[in-house]
């Protein structure tokens, strides 16, 4: 009698093995067979290559062997087993699941077959070599060699969301002038191919000068999945010949009116289709003039006749977002987003070259390169003005197809938290490679965790870290099926975010968020970096697979990763002291900026040694005056920010664009992906309310006030999970919860300051502000209930964009 197996189940966890004390048995005695297993047969003796997986730390490589034969034994049946329950059983070195047959009881024997033993490599012995991509190297990182310098000096393309191309064609340049009133650093339009893109005006440039500029590929070739939308109520046929698909991609054709005070070719913003777009006046049209522009967009996979009342529900209707600040936008001339920054009215506010503490905001841009080692590419990272910086809107696998389009994460985009979470892992695993196609084994020694982790890992090129993980504890029992994982995730976060390694710190404005260690070389010299970017590595590996990591950091990381702008508000969460002393500055009359004896430079403490650094190159002879004010912040800023820790900032975001790309990221705010990465608190509602402070028109009544009462009642009736540790992050600036409650939340000066509920007049502000320094709350009076909640959840939403944030 005979049944069939699933081998190597990836997803399944046996939660007991069929014959305790088995694996202990075989590590003892390899020739040991189990009482209900038959033993194999001669022709399909043990593969030697099945030791080798538990030989010894590192990591292995595991793929189907197709040649080999197949194989049968003989089980017995274990007690309590009913007909049609799965049971475990060893066959070789391998544990298969079982389903006892219809007529079988337990005791009775039964034949298995199962496929040919896998094939099992060790990926690598050594861990692949960082590379620098600026300087001599060190801290781990070796100078990159002059071959590799050749190579990526002739590739002209660059990648943010993953793979260099190694094969790039020569691009078409243009030669085009620059129109009348065409001021440096403004973008005017230039029509290519039949199609138009937006060109910045060099900063060397003046109208009617002739510039050189390289389209981007996307002009020669229409993104895929997109058609020509010729008649606003037909669609054209899917590009999808396959009816599987709920959603396809169609390019919908919309119209717009001109906003009055826009000027021909001037860009403005508008929302089509429930997006943000960019799009910019003809040089023809003036205010008032209707114009056309298609976008692709989601809409249902229905039969042809379906398509025309389908359409009917298609929002093709314009409207104009009145938020202030930095928005993210698709630029339609080659489908990319953006970051734009808008007034009131919803214009498009142009970018100041000069430094401004107010509008001024800045990207992390990174330009990946090759490293010495093929498993370990490089990269430069700098900030740009926000304003130039691009990202695609198209996800491709390794073989280049489209996994995600524009339509895609258009609709993405609005959905809820969950909802977006859960097309995350749809997503990576789309990109991910099939366990069929091979997978590894992590073998690390419990006792050893860090070390046997760091070599397993960085001795993996990226194709693997886009392959299912499995995990093994040597000499311990338990197979995994994610049980392992999740505890291996946690360890080696917990272990690289504790302080006392010296890569890390306890942030000075809030404990429990994590900051970089300017000093970690001093800490680690001869392989600081390396242990950056494993981490970038694991925390890119935890995301793409759904696990969690121990450790917050501070938000401007969280920035850098998904490509936020940070403005100067966001150096308080660096450096509180020097920020309030920079906007002390600024406050001052000009005259008086050069009396305070200032120059380009600042210091350091290393081990108790004050250091001197310039911000500029020769700082320490150039004096700050009234003029050079927003060249001094500026440069201060760009130091604190990024310069001092830029080479362990640029490992940690290799790693984890190792494993997930940037585009993938566009739907998420940063509050998000801190959730996503930690997961969401256990907040005792009880505590927090026991320990809260109230101050303001508060103090007299407490809790009793009604609209405290009906800020609880919000809190712990209406808010759910999600919402209670978005407002968490909102007024503390971090969703993570002390271990020993909410007594001991600590403020900006690292001394308790509780959560506090701050009484203000709706006079002040209409709409809560906080205060992250202290863990304030401002409430104004709100004469309803209603209106509390409204404007408490409208805060708590979109302080993403620094709305209310002080």
């Amino acid at each position: 009698m005979g049944t069939t197996t699933s081998a190597n189940r990836p997803h399944h966890r046996p939660e007991a093995l069929t014959y305790p004390g088995q694996r202990a048995q075989m590590a003892r005695n390899p020739n040991w067979q189990p009482p209900s297993r038959a033993p194999a047969p001669a022709s399909g003796a043990r593969a030697p290559l099945a030791a080798t997986a538990v030989s010894g730390p590192g990591a292995y490589s595991i793929s189907r062997n197709p040649q080999g034969p197949m194989q049968v034994y003989r089980v017995i049946v274990p007690s309590n087993v009913s007909p049609n329950q799965e049971f475990q059983v060893y066959a070789g070195n391998r544990i298969v699941r079982v389903r006892c047959p219809p007529n079988t009881r337990p005791g009775q024997a039964v034949q298995i077959t199962v496929p040919p033993e896998d094939r099992v490599t060790h990926a690598s012995q050594d861990m692949a070599v960082l590379t620098s991509a600026e300087g001599e190297g060190g801290g781990g990182a070796v100078r990159m060699n002059s071959e590799t310098r050749l190579v990526n000096a002739s590739s002209s393309t660059e990648d943010r969301d993953g793979d260099v191309n190694t094969n790039p064609t020569t691009p078409q340049a243009y030669n085009v002038v620059v129109p009348p009133n065409v001021r440096p650093g403004e973008t005017f339009p230039v029509l290519v191919n039949g199609r138009t893109i937006q060109v910045q005006c060099p900063l060397n440039a003046r109208p009617n000068m002739t510039v050189r500029i390289i389209p981007p590929p996307s002009l020669f070739s229409p993104p895929a999945g997109m058609q020509s939308a010729t008649n606003l109520n037909r669609p054209p046929e899917p590009s999808n010949p396959h009816g599987a698909n709920t959603l396809r991609t169609i390019n919908q054709t919309f119209e717009v009116t001109v906003p009055n005070g826009v000027r021909p070719n001037q860009p403005f913003s508008l929302i089509a289709g429930g997006q943000r777009v960019l799009v910019t006046c003809p040089p023809n049209a003036r205010p008032g003039t209707r114009i056309r522009f298609n976008l692709p967009i989601s809409v249902p996979n229905t039969s042809s006749a379906g398509n025309q009342s389908q359409m009917k529900n298609i929002d093709v209707s314009l409207r104009y977002d009145t938020e202030d600040g930095w928005i993210r936008s698709i630029r339609v001339t080659d489908m990319k987003f953006i970051w734009i920054r808008m007034d009131r009215e919803g214009e498009v506010l142009s970018t100041n070259l000069k430094f401004n503490v107010e509008t001024s905001a800045f990207v992390r841009s990174i330009k990946f390169l090759e490293g010495n080692d093929k498993r370990m590419r490089t990269g430069k990272v700098s900030l740009v003005p926000a304003s130039e910086y691009t990202v695609d809107s198209v996800i491709k696998s390794n073989s280049g197809a489209t996994v995600v389009d524009y339509a895609e994460i258009a609709m993405v985009q609005k959905q809820t938290f969950d909802q977006k979470s859960a097309w995350l892992q749809r997503t990576c695993k789309k990109l991910g490679i099939p366990w069929e196609e091979g997978h590894m084994r992590i073998c690390v020694r419990r006792q050893h965790l860090l070390t046997d982790s760091i070599k397993a890992v960085m001795s993996l090129g990226r194709d693997d870290m886009k392959k299912i993980w499995r995990f093994e504890f040597l000499g311990e029992e338990g197979i995994d099926a994610g049980g392992l994982a999740k505890e291996w995730f946690l360890l080696v976060t917990q272990a690289i975010f504790d302080a006392d390694s010296g890569l890390w710190l306890s942030n000075s404005n809030n404990q429990m968020l994590m900051r970089i260690n300017p000093a970690s070389e001093v800490s680690c010299p001869e392989d600081h970096l390396i242990y950056f970017r494993f981490l970038g590595r694991v925390l890119g590996k935890a995301l793409f697979e759904g696990q969690l990591v121990s450790g917050h950091m501070v938000r401007y990381l969280y920035k850098y990763i998904l490509g936020w702008p940070i403005t100067f508000n966001d150096l308080e969460t660096v450096d509180q002291d020097v920020y309030e002393n920079l906007k002390k500055l600024l406050e001052m009359k000009a005259d008086d900026i050069e009396y305070m004896c200032l120059d380009f430079t600042t210091t350091q403490n290393l081990l108790g040694e004050t250091l001197q650094v310039c911000l500029i190159p020769g700082g320490e002879d150039k004096a700050v005056t009234g003029e050079n004010l927003s060249e001094y912040i500026e440069s201060y800023f760009n130091y604190l920010m990024l310069n001092r820790i830029k080479p362990q900032v640029t490992e940690l975001l290799l790693g984890f664009y190792d494993v997930v790309p940037e585009t993938i990221l566009t739907v998420f705010d940063f509050q998000e992906l801190e959730l996503l990465m930690c997961g969401l608190p256990v907040i005792d509602l009880d505590d927090w309310k026991k320990h809260t402070l109230y101050t303001g028109t508060f103090e007299n009544t407490h809790s009793k006030n009604k609209v405290c009462t009906w800020f609880w009642e919000i809190v712990s009736k209406e808010f759910d999970q999600e919402m209670r540790a978005r407002l968490l992050q909102f007024v503390t600036g971090t969703s993570g919860v002390p271990s020993r409650g909410f007594s001991v939340l600590q403020g900006s000066d690292g001394n308790i300051k509780l959560f506090t509920l701050n009484g203000v007049d709706m006079k002040t502000d209409a709409f809560p502000k906080a205060h992250t320094c202290f863990n304030r709350l401002d409430l104004p009076s709100y004469r309803s209930k209603s209106d509390l909640r409204s404007k408490l959840k409208f805060a708590v939403t979109h302080c993403s964009t620094g709305f209310t944030i002080e």
